[in-house]
């Protein structure tokens, strides 16, 4: 790598990091950055897990309050979570190099529109007419195929798989959105982390820039949050969600 594209790969990473620390979608711009740097797509998108890594654990760790007080049987879809995330990355390490290239940009543009739906999906989530209601065996199976979708989908890409796990979580009956942004950390860093140790055992890292990103993230996480908190939640979603489609129709033209 050249100064300058280890700058803007900091760079990248840094800002991802602060976006995660708040809002959440940072891959939309890490991600992106490695592509348009002519890093293939597949080896870009396991670089970009393994390097945001560090950032969603952190993240599941500040939740474990709220985990603790979680009903045991909820853990049981961290098994779902686990063979889906291996399946994804399998999948990934499968798929041909042009046929993912061709396939990024409506990655993105999908994870883009999934993170855009967030506040919907909160919303709905939340509403107060609504109770706490404990989960049926039936719900819980279900609930565990679909999960195992999402980490599948989590191993192969993994942006935007948050609100999909919210989504899950609500529809068990869960209505403490603590409780369940710290269960949806807690499986999210089951899934990127399951899929960075395979990514890393198949030999798919860039490891130059996979370090320079993971102190990136860090760096940005925690001295960029405060920058972040102060321009508002509101105002990172839309930056983040302008980046997003940008990117994707930037990388259609690319092509």
């Amino acid at each position: 790598m050249t100064l300058s594209q280890s700058v803007l790969l900091f760079g990248s990473a840094a800002v991802a990091g602060a976006i995660n620390s708040v809002a959440g979608g940072g891959t939309l711009v890490s991600f992106p950055t490695l592509v348009w740097m002519g890093v293939p797509g597949n080896i870009a998108n396991a670089t970009n897990t393994l390097a945001m890594a560090p950032g969603s654990t952190g993240s599941a760790i500040g939740y474990r309050r709220e985990v603790a007080g979680v009903p045991k049987k909820y853990l049981l879809l961290l098994i779902p979570s686990l063979i889906g995330s291996i399946v994804g990355g399998v999948l990934l390490y499968l798929t041909p190099q042009k046929m993912f290239a061709a396939l990024v940009p409506y990655l993105i543009i999908f994870a883009t529109t999934l993170f855009m739906l967030q506040d919907q999906v909160r919303r709905w989530l939340r509403t107060e007419d609504s109770e706490e209601k404990e989960a049926t065996t039936g719900w819980l199976i279900g609930a565990g195929c679909y999960q195992f979708g999402v980490a599948v989908y989590g191993g192969y890409f993994g942006a935007g798989i948050g609100i999909l796990m919210l989504a899950a979580l609500g529809m068990l009956g869960m209505r403490d959105i603590h409780q369940m942004n710290g269960l949806k950390n807690v499986f999210g860093t089951l899934t990127n982390g399951a899929a960075a140790i395979f990514f890393v055992f198949v030999g798919m890292i860039h490891w130059p820039a996979a370090i320079l990103m993971s102190i990136g993230a860090i760096v940005g996480g925690y001295g960029g949050a405060g920058l972040a908190r102060k321009m508002g939640q509101t105002a990172i979603r839309r930056l983040v969600i302008l980046i997003g489609f940008a990117m994707a129709i930037s990388l259609f033209f690319k092509r």
